[in-house]
């Protein structure tokens, strides 16, 4: 057997005795426009979050994770903030969020909210003083405005782009320029400016101070630039549609700069004067070891580990990823992250079914018909996904509708696409709708039970036999496997570590067993494969038996097992 890397010795868990809740938690996404609607607007909202917590609280999960509910024009889904303290009147009202925050607690759930730091929207009160004030004034000093180049400053500043494509400068009408790296209602703040870390420390307070427990720190990697002049072009081979220049080792102009990390301590500080103990995850995308730098003793307890998001359905890439995210969390003494989806990803269930090599954009693109999808693939992998997500040591992120097997939906009409990446890459890209869909909660009704009207975006057909309704009382579904699991998870998966059953990181198999006892089996081939000794106590799927009688694991199946007691 073979163990996982760690080193001789580990630093300090970070918050150790004092009920590191976060490093074994199960956190559960709530998309809050497409959770549930509460004022039949067809948007989801506070209220209807709270009305389906109970859901969140039988599925098992520990904490859920609002996406923004701020004050918004809803240019980029709430991520473009006009008022970091005020809820949107559309999603509800600041009592609103405060009781989402009571029911949670009553239901044992715990809530971590969003944070924006990067960028304000064009409507935040700020930047409606920068523009109407002359270029050099304080109110232009906390975004980043320049002049531009060329004789009459025609030209962009830089030759920097926009994560949404397009360059990332925007041009005023006195002529100047501002930076924003996503969209042009996105205006980045400059974050050496002691005013913007005042008001985002005010913010944190504002949200702790009301019970929220914790944080998820959207692009956490952003912030810290180099904005010394002249400011360095990156050439035509920097990274338009990622959001972090390949191979950058702290000196990127724009992303991952080591200052960013002071502004992470000063958090860290603020939040360890709270008791209950406080949280806070890293939504970076820096580059493996630079990644780990976000979670170190005094700084962010966890960053999302989206190198096992981005990993192909493939036994020796898991095993690599799974190697190297375990070293890297132990290395500091955080716990690792496990995540398959967000809002900002095509769903798992969809992506995981593409055949090695397939562009998940260009799939899209084709309405998902190039290649269509074998249903039973999708199925039958999304289900062996969620085990090994959930078999895995330290935290899982699950996003909302995937304890319902929900795919991606690839053919959403053009005329119903919101997305600001559709247009800013002039439809090179088909944008983030699809994995946003509102999710059904009955077999019926205009929004199959999401609301009372029509939803934002349109539901298929056919996920009213996907809903909650439809699924809760089939032993065999979906909603019912990641139930189980999080029941078993509870008492035999958490943190700690695992050993490796298989030694051979090149097999079609992943095998190992988590310092609690329990046995994870998942077969990434095309053949059945013999099944390891223990007990079953869940699989993703039947089994099958050899010819011999002994039962055997199929392609694309996860157990989990428990040793037999009297072996």
């Amino acid at each position: 057997m073979k163990s996982s890397p760690a080193p001789a010795a580990r630093p300090a868990a970070h918050g150790a005795g004092r009920d590191p809740w976060w490093r074994h938690a199960v956190i559960y996404q709530i998309y809050v426009r497409s959770f549930a609607d509460f004022d039949a607007d067809g948007v989801g909202d506070l209220p209807g979050a709270t009305s389906r917590l109970a859901h969140i609280a039988d599925l098992g999960a520990d904490a859920v994770w609002l996406t923004p509910f701020y004050r918004s024009p809803m240019a980029d889904g709430g991520y473009d903030i006009a008022d970091h303290r005020g809820v949107d009147p559309a999603l509800g009202t600041l009592s609103d969020a405060e009781e989402l925050v009571a029911e949670a607690h009553r239901l044992g759930l715990r809530v971590i909210v969003d944070i924006v730091p990067n960028h304000t929207s064009d409507r935040h009160p700020w930047f409606r003083e920068a523009l109407a004030s002359p270029p050099g004034s304080a109110e232009r000093a906390r975004y980043i405005f320049r002049d531009g180049k060329g004789p009459d400053g025609s030209l962009p500043p830089s030759d920097w782009q926009s994560v949404f494509g397009g360059s990332a400068w925007q041009r005023t009408r006195d002529g100047q320029w501002y930076l924003h790296l996503f969209a042009p209602e996105q205006p980045d703040l400059d974050w050496s400016h002691p005013e913007v870390r005042a008001d985002f420390e005010s913010t944190l307070r504002f949200w702790l101070d009301r019970g929220v427990d914790g944080f998820r720190i959207d692009v956490a990697h952003g912030m810290a630039k180099d904005l010394v002049e002249p400011l360095r072009d990156l050439g035509p081979d920097q990274v338009h549609h990622g959001i972090v220049g390949a191979g950058a080792n702290g000196d990127h102009p724009l992303w991952d700069r080591d200052e960013v990390h002071d502004i992470l301590r000063g958090w860290r500080t603020l939040l360890d004067t709270y008791e209950p103990p406080r949280a806070a995850v890293a939504e970076s995308w820096a580059e493996g070891p630079r990644r780990t730098l976000y979670t170190r003793p005094d700084e962010l307890h966890q960053a999302f580990n989206f190198d096992f998001l981005q990993a192909p359905w493939e036994a020796s890439a898991l095993h690599r990823v799974i190697d190297t995210s375990l070293a890297a969390a132990h290395a500091v003494g955080a716990s690792p992250t496990w995540v398959l989806s967000n809002h900002d990803v095509v769903r798992h269930a969809s992506r995981l079914a593409l055949p090695p090599g397939t562009d998940p954009n260009a799939w899209l693109l084709s309405d998902g018909t190039r290649p269509p999808l074998d249903p039973t693939t999708v199925q039958r992998r999304a289900r062996a996904a969620a085990l090994l997500l959930l078999a895995l040591p330290g935290a899982a992120y699950l996003y909302q509708g995937e304890e319902l097997g929900l795919p991606e939906v690839a053919d959403l009409p053009d005329n119903v696409l919101k997305d600001p990446v559709r247009v800013r890459s002039r439809r090179a890209r088909k944008g983030r709708d699809g994995c946003r869909v509102p999710i059904p909660w009955q077999r019926s009704g205009p929004s199959l039970g999401f609301g009372s009207a029509p939803p934002w975006l349109p539901q298929p057909a056919d996920w009213s036999q996907r809903s909650v309704a439809a699924q809760s009382d089939d032993p065999d579904s979906v909603l019912s496997l990641y139930r189980a699991a999080l029941r078993l998870r509870r008492r035999h998966g958490g943190d700690g570590d695992l050993t490796w059953l298989k030694p051979d990181p090149t097999a079609a198999v992943l095998a190992f067993q988590r310092d609690t006892g329990l046995v994870c089996a998942l077969n990434l081939g095309s053949e059945s494969v013999p099944l390891p000794a223990g007990d079953v106590v869940l699989a993703s799927g039947p089994l099958e038996k050899d010819p011999s009688g002994r039962q055997t694991i199929p392609a694309d199946t996860a157990v989990w097992l428990l040793p037999d007691p009297c072996h």
